[in-house]
């Protein structure tokens, strides 16, 4: 428990170091606000325009597409707000040697790395995508239950861990290559198929293999398609797609983990 409240504090700390440094540029805050809105917009009525001309995408309608599409802002505004900032700077701290003082401080140190600096701006994606969501939900007239959205809020969770892992994952690698701007790049490039349902890449032997592997081997369009399928009160098939992103979840953070203290192993500091 005093661990707990250790961190908790630190946490705060970065917390309210990233607010003074937002207060402190402004103008910034405001752009990347409006920019983030106007990116927002662009998203909602490019959809808005093809649902113009069709009725259903698969079996997604508008509203629930909308749901969908939000389900996807809300985790990627929380991974680049709390975690992006982080993990692009990685390579930065060890070509300065700056990794060496992060090792001397007692706490753990894949927590320091991942959550020392926040895009608080992000904060306003998220509400955009709430906001998209509750929009979604009253279009389609669907009761929602406290257990779906308990469910829902699990698989969120779940989805951040799954990109936060795959992030810190790719970040560690720096440490032998020194500079894995590409491999940041390859996390987007890849991430960017999680902006569409994984039941839309299918009608073709190459859609199906493409489906299979990014839903059960490395699981970027379950992680956004499964918690959106639970708010809407979609069909799960199979029914098992719920437990089975939990897990991915789960064992991506223990594999992300144990990859990055072994990179940590190999590390060499800057005064070696």
């Amino acid at each position: 428990m005093a661990a707990a409240r250790q961190y908790r504090r630190v946490f705060a700390t970065f917390f309210r170091n990233s607010l003074m440094r937002e207060l402190t540029f402004r103008s910034n805050f405001v752009i990347t606000l409006i920019t983030r809105g106007f990116w927002f917009a662009i998203q909602v009525v490019m959809f808005d325009l093809i649902f113009r001309n069709v009725s259903q995408i698969n079996d997604w309608s508008r509203e629930q597409y909308f749901g969908f599409m939000a389900t996807g802002m809300l985790v990627n505004a929380i991974v680049e707000a709390f975690f992006m900032p982080n993990c692009a700077r990685f390579s930065e701290l060890i070509r300065t040697g700056d990794l060496d003082f992060v090792l001397l401080k007692p706490i753990d140190t894949q927590f320091l790395v991942s959550l020392e600096k926040m895009e608080l701006a992000m904060v306003s994606q998220m509400a955009f995508s709430l906001g998209l969501l509750f929009y979604s939900l009253r279009g389609a007239n669907h009761q929602v239950t406290i257990t779906a959205v308990m469910m829902y809020l699990l698989l969120i969770v779940a989805a951040v861990t799954f990109f936060y892992s795959l992030m810190i994952g790719l970040a560690a690698t720096s440490i032998f290559f020194g500079r894995n701007q590409g491999l940041l790049d390859f996390w987007f490039y890849v991430t960017i198929f999680a902006r569409y349902p994984s039941d839309i890449y299918s009608g073709s032997p190459s859609a199906e293999v493409f489906r299979f592997l990014f839903s059960y081997v490395l699981p970027i369009l379950l992680v956004i398609t499964v918690p959106a399928r639970v708010i809407l009160g979609k069909v799960l098939a199979p029914s098992w797609l719920g437990l089975y992103t939990l897990a991915a979840a789960a064992i991506s953070f223990v594999v992300a983990r144990a990859v990055f203290h072994w990179s940590l192993k190999h590390y060499r500091s800057a005064s070696s």
